[in-house]
């Protein structure tokens, strides 16, 4: 099992207000460069999305609700079909996005005990939660050519140093698609 975070990020390292839709002053960083880089499976996830399980938080999941159930293209049913679990302490109904389920009890425990390969989407306080606790081992960042100056940051001022090695980084559009793990992981 391993723990992926999939993040658009900027230049400077902002993963907040992407598409705009948070209404933040430098938000809708992502389409500036054309859909090039947002467009279907631009994180290479592959069967992992079909035999992992996607770990969302509330904003995220609600967001992603409204968006993939209405759309019929191969990467969307993917991503429909996938499995799902919401990490929430308000929501108690999910069945809006089809395959998706509440995580139950410590949100480090639960990730602890999945057997299934998890990907992160999105969901900045789960990420940190599970950075904190050591358990990412792979970042797949599609970074825009775009500095932004506030905002949320993937990896924020004052945490602990983390090694990671550069598995692979390829142009796409205007961004750039990195994979990194952890060191010796």
């Amino acid at each position: 099992m391993s723990v992926i975070v999939i993040a658009f990020t900027t230049l400077d390292g902002i993963t907040s207000d992407p598409d705009g839709r948070g209404g933040t002053p430098g938000g809708g960083w992502m389409f500036r460069h054309g859909p090039e880089a947002a467009a279907g499976d631009k994180f290479r996830l592959g069967a992992t999305l079909d035999e992992g399980v996607m770990l969302l938080g509330r904003t995220t999941w609600e967001q992603f609700s409204q968006l993939w159930p209405g759309r019929d293209d191969e990467f969307s049913g993917r991503m429909n079909a996938a499995a799902k679990l919401v990490a929430t302490r308000t929501l108690t109904d999910v069945s809006a996005w089809s395959n998706s389920r509440l995580l139950e009890g410590d949100l480090v425990d639960a990730v602890k005990r999945e057997r299934r390969d998890v990907i992160v989407a999105g969901s900045l306080s789960v990420v940190h939660t599970l950075m904190a606790e050591d358990l990412v081992d792979e970042y797949r960042l599609i970074t825009f050519p775009t500095v932004v100056g506030s905002g949320d940051r993937l990896f924020p001022a004052g945490d602990s140093p983390v090694d990671l090695e550069c598995v692979s980084a390829e142009q796409i559009g205007q961004a750039v698609f990195a994979r990194y793990r952890r060191a010796g992981r």
